[in-house]
């Protein structure tokens, strides 16, 4: 943990970015969505709500960096954009596949 606490829209919005996309959000809480174009991309979902949320997380990674000399090397911005091109090269990968007439398998 970096000790510093990012909300799940920054994350979306770094990762649109990655993406050259621009999302424009609209309304609020349960009923935010997020629009790119005219089409709703990112819209919220009680179903994946905690059965007991809390207000906050943020790990602590105070004993590693104590006992291990341990510190994050990589920023939110950073991990953003190498899960980015790893999912996108995996997409890339799957959409030959299925050009070719096969059949991706997860």
């Amino acid at each position: 943990s970096s000790g510093i606490q990012h909300s799940v829209r920054e994350f979306i919005n770094l990762s649109a970015k990655q993406l050259g996309i621009e999302i424009k959000w609209i309304g609020k809480g349960i009923d935010e969505v997020g629009i790119w174009g005219k089409k709703c991309i990112v819209k919220v979902a009680s179903d994946y709500f905690r059965p007991t949320e809390v207000d906050t997380l943020l790990g602590d990674s105070t004993k590693a960096r104590k006992y291990l000399g341990w510190s994050p090397k990589m920023n939110i911005k950073d991990l953003v954009s190498e899960m980015i091109e790893h999912d996108y090269a995996l997409a890339k990968k799957d959409s030959l596949i299925k050009k070719h007439g096969f059949v991706v398998r997860k």
